[in-house]
């Protein structure tokens, strides 16, 4: 896998992702994954779900509690630049939208088959945005 963190500001549509081909199972399409730190991405998730027409796609939650992970189109790595947060590319391997989660120490969030197959990277990014703003002003409130 590798990790990208760009300044190019480009963000691949939704469309870039293709659900997987004719005889082929969810579990075939690939994904990067925007991992987040955990009170950040729980926000994100928050406005995700409350807001109107925006899907969110299956999120991954480690066991240690600190980092969400987005599952996100597949190229999304290599556009991303947002300040504290990765997206990891999967190049195919190993990130696969199947029940058991993918990676070792983790839970599904939003398991696939409950939620979209991915989430808009450009809608993502708001929800981001939106979270890291409401966390900053909670925090200026104490």
């Amino acid at each position: 896998m590798e990790t990208s963190q760009s300044n190019d500001p480009c963000m691949p549509p939704a469309s870039s992702w293709a659900p997987p081909a004719t005889g082929a199972t969810a579990g075939d399409a690939v994904c990067d994954l925007v991992t987040v730190p955990a009170r950040q991405g729980l926000e994100a998730v928050d406005i995700l779900r409350r807001g109107a027409g925006e899907a969110v796609g299956p999120v991954l939650h480690d066991d240690g509690g600190d980092t969400l992970g987005f599952l996100v189109p597949a190229g999304t790595a290599a556009c991303w630049d947002l300040p504290g947060s990765t997206c990891t590319e999967t190049n195919g391997q190993g990130l696969r939208l199947t029940p058991e989660p993918p990676v070792e120490g983790s839970d599904w969030l939003l398991p696939p088959g409950e939620a979209d197959p991915a989430t808009d990277p450009a809608v993502l990014r708001r929800a981001l945005g939106e979270a890291a703003r409401m966390i900053e002003a909670a925090d200026s409130c104490r």
